[in-house]
């Protein structure tokens, strides 16, 4: 069996989850941030992002619809070639590279203020450095994180949930607490976003000092802003790589994670850097822009000890979210990699399945690797990381969005969604909607790689270096396999004697689906839409036919069961089952007879319908006849199963393999009602049922065929098979 094939599909609440760790941890250092650049207006700012976020989630929507295993790369390399999507996913790569080390850090600043502050309480002559203590703390969120990926997604997306309900917890307590605060001290909104407000010097200019050029064109002073606000907004390639795993229904369970994130992180990041402004003093502030949330704890109407007390529940939920952050990263850092390598931009043993886990570890390792490398770089500074951070956020933004611009024009069809705000004139789609979001994130990317140098020398570098490996990469495997790239999935191989319930996860009652050929799965299909709900297990089989003179099966090697041809075969499976957002258990065995197989292994896991597609090489009553005969040859106890068998367009006919109730006409129904009465009133006192006359006619067919009658007993059934051929129910 392929273990990596037991996929757990999470709902919509847990995949927002995932992205809020990402997007909604911003709001404890973002407003802090940004405010040391472009100074009080930053609020104003991180609001504007807050709203940019939700309109680029809407294209990342959009090209979920067309690709499930999307993401910037592959829409990038739809719409524009493999040369831009790997530098999109190299920027993107310096982005979640940056994502960890830079929550992870601020979660450390935070818990090493706290400890500082109590040992002030309490008179204690400790005072814990902040960049050490940051760097530690990283260091530990970032290596507890890469185990709980090792295992699998399930396991980080339940400690996601977890982390934002009981940061749910503190929102509500913190804005209950600033309205108090400002009602009962009074406050002034921070002020208004315009040039005059925004500080354009040297720190927040970068190479645009000293050109004038921000302060003669105001929407560049704007964009300047925005650019340094752009910290807050993450969180949507995301979105895009933990598609793969929402449960069915796919698309809309993707657009309610979306609303969810953006509701949640509208209200928090914003509300928190109009706060601070509005009730922390300004002359100490600055002291508390790299703990922001602290800060606003601390200057809260009430007792000392109270605020000390909330401060620590603030700073025990922010370090939570944090280091969520740094779970966020791996995962949709490794969802980027494993599409690169897919694609045979890097070699398929970076994929590899772990052993036990079947995650893509390797991936997993490099990412955290470079993550922790990052870490120690920064020896604890929270503006440093952030400085370099916009970089690669905003680029894979920018080229996410021309890319699903140019699919708009090349590929018209083929999603379900569509962002909105789109023309029509003269019988052409103008997708204007798109159009103005890719404007607003291109011109923010330019401002930005003149006001923040560090970023775009980092970025610039370290994008170039990863894209000069992927393209030698690229072109190393393209040399040794020496043919055009197929995507297939790796998978991991239990070799076992008998396959059984236990060792394949099900349990009884699921649904058993044969395949042959990953050219006709429509039956797949079908059972996996019917399974709507998660307690239906499907299981996948694919039978090795033997030759009576060949080998035991016993005796196969798993190469021998499991060839490139199994491979290609499963990985479309897999593709489906993605698609659907339903989990699948795949396996292989080998028999003599294939129906004999089949039946054996719905047997053995107690399978309570087996789904076929229908045969090119015959009838469907003749192919329902032949498993049928299989079925009779099974040694008893034989199962009752239900057989299924769908034909291309979707049409399904069933029957029954084993003694099992008829399905009666209406005709025939008011037939056994009317004999019923009759006889019921010509016996007078005497007891009878339906199930009487069933039973009564039953055993006056089986006398009289068992007597000299047979032969009229036969032609009479025949002449009224004959006589119902045209009108009948489908089989039976």
């Amino acid at each position: 069996m392929a273990t990596t094939a037991m996929l757990t599909f999470i709902s919509f609440w847990r995949a927002a989850a995932i992205v809020l760790n990402d997007l909604a941890s911003s709001a404890y250092y973002a407003g802090g941030e940004a405010e040391q650049f472009i100074g009080k207006t930053a609020p104003w700012f991180i609001l504007a992002t807050m709203l940019l976020s939700y309109a680029v989630s809407q294209l990342y929507v959009e090209s979920c619809s067309m690709f499930v295993r999307g993401g910037v790369y592959r829409v990038v390399k739809e719409a524009m070639g493999g040369t831009l999507a790997k530098f999109s996913v190299s920027a993107l790569m310096f982005d979640y590279i940056l994502t960890g080390p830079i929550s992870g850090v601020s979660a450390g600043r935070y818990v090493a203020g706290l400890l500082n502050e109590l040992f002030a309480f309490a008179h204690l002559n400790i005072v814990l450095n902040s960049n050490v203590a940051a760097t530690m703390f990283a260091v530990a969120a970032t290596l507890y994180f890469w185990w709980q990926n090792t295992k699998g997604i399930h396991e980080s997306s339940e400690k996601a949930l977890w982390i934002m309900q009981l940061t749910t917890v503190m929102v509500i307590a913190l804005v209950s607490w600033c309205g108090y605060t400002l009602w009962t001290q009074g406050g002034h909104l921070p002020p208004a976003p315009v040039p005059r407000n925004i500080i354009l010097d040297k720190h927040s200019l970068g190479w645009l000092y000293g050109s004038n050029l921000a302060g003669l064109i105001t929407v560049i002073a704007v964009f300047v802003a925005l650019g340094h606000s752009v910290l807050a907004m993450s969180g949507a390639e995301s979105l895009a790589q933990v598609y793969r795993e929402i449960e069915y229904p796919k698309l809309p369970n993707l657009k309610k994670a979306a609303l969810v994130i953006f509701l949640y992180s509208l209200i928090f990041t914003s509300l928190v850097s109009f706060f601070a402004v509005m009730i922390i003093p300004d002359k100490t502030r600055p002291e508390y822009f790299q703990n922001l949330i602290a800060g606003l704890a601390m200057n809260l109407a009430g007792p000392y000890v109270a605020r000390l007390i909330f401060q620590v529940f603030v700073v025990a939920v922010g370090t939570l979210i944090l280091s969520g952050a740094v779970n966020t990263a791996i995962i949709g850092s490794n969802g980027v990699l494993n599409r690169v390598s897919e694609d045979g931009v890097l070699s398929d043993w970076f994929r590899r399945p772990h052993p036990r886990f079947g995650t893509s570890y390797r991936i997993i390792n490099f990412v955290v690797a470079f993550q922790l490398a990052m870490i120690l770089l920064s020896r604890g500074d929270v503006t440093f990381l952030a400085n370099l951070y916009a970089f690669g956020v905003i680029w894979s933004f920018v080229l996410n969005g021309i890319a699903v611009l140019v699919l708009r024009y090349t590929h018209p069809e083929g999603r379900e969604f569509r962002v909105p705000l789109n023309l029509s004139i003269a019988g052409k789609d103008i997708p204007v909607g798109v159009a103005l979001i890719t404007l607003v994130l291109m011109t923010t990317a330019v401002v930005n790689l003149f006001t923040k140098p560090a970023a775009t020398v980092s970025g610039i570098i370290f994008s170039g270096a990863l894209f000069g490996l992927f393209t030698l990469s690229e072109k190393r495997i393209q040399r040794l396999r020496g043919e055009k790239h197929i995507e297939l999935d790796q998978f991991n191989l239990a070799q076992e004697t008998e396959l059984t319930q236990k060792n394949l996860g099900v349990r009884p009652g699921n649904i058993l689906v044969p395949i042959s050929t990953n050219y006709a799965l429509y039956a797949l299909e079908a059972a996996l839409r019917r399974a709507k709900h998660r307690e239906t297990e499907v299981v996948v089989l694919h039978v090795q036919v033997l030759q009576r003179a060949g080998s035991a099966e016993s005796d196969l090697a798993p190469d021998q069961l499991f060839s490139t041809i199994e491979q290609s075969l499963f990985s479309k499976v897999l593709s489906i089952a993605e698609t659907e957002g339903k989990p699948v258990r795949l396996a292989v065995v080998a028999a003599n007879d294939l129906w004999e197989g089949i039946l054996r292994m719905a047997t053995g896991l107690q399978s309570s319908s087996v789904v076929v597609g229908s045969s090119s090489k015959m009838s469907v009553n003749e192919q329902a006849r032949d498993i049928g005969l299989a079925w009779e040859r099974m040694p008893e106890p034989r199962p009752r199963i239900t057989l299924e068998i769908f034909n291309s367009s979707g049409q399904e006919q069933i029957f029954y393999l084993g003694p099992h109730a008829p399905r009666l006409t209406p005709k025939e129904i008011d037939l056994l009602h009317k004999l019923w009465v009759d006889i019921s009133d010509d016996l007078g006192g005497e007891e009878i049922h339906h199930h009487d006359i069933v039973h009564f006619a039953l055993a006056e067919v089986e006398r009289q065929f068992a007597s000299s009658r047979r032969d009229e007993v036969l032609l009479r059934m025949r002449d009224h098979l004959r006589g119902i051929k045209d009108h009948r129910m489908p089989p039976s």
